[in-house]
């Protein structure tokens, strides 16, 4: 049986954070997702899932000092997990898309969800 670890999203860009690690740009960024529904009681909900992402320059990547806050992206990749302790001594799992490719949208096709 094959076994596959593959995610892909798309949403609006969080905050964002470049670097240069061993010579390669890399970037680290948060990814917000939201799904729309009607509750019980008929009124409007938005369920919103924020994603941390990395991606590393190179094949499959575009520039990626154009990724900004507020832009519409789209994330092919995979989900790698991270357990730690906080300096409180608090246990906390991290859950992370490593990007394999990442695609910038027009703003025009991130239309607010009917319901």
């Amino acid at each position: 049986m094959e076994q596959i670890n593959k995610i892909e999203i798309i949403g609006l860009v969080g905050n964002v954070r470049t670097n240069i690690v061993g010579g390669t740009l890399v970037a680290n960024f948060s990814v917000a997702t939201s799904y729309a529904y009607k509750g019980r009681d008929g009124n409007p909900v938005i369920d919103t899932q924020w994603f941390m992402c990395s991606a590393w320059e190179g094949k499959g990547m575009p520039d990626l000092t154009r990724i900004c806050k507020g832009s519409p992206i789209r994330v092919f990749g995979r989900i790698r997990t991270r357990n730690y302790t906080t300096s409180e001594g608090v246990d906390k799992q991290e859950i992370e898309v490593k990007a394999s490719r990442v695609e910038l949208l027009d703003p025009e096709i991130m239309l607010t969800p009917s319901m």
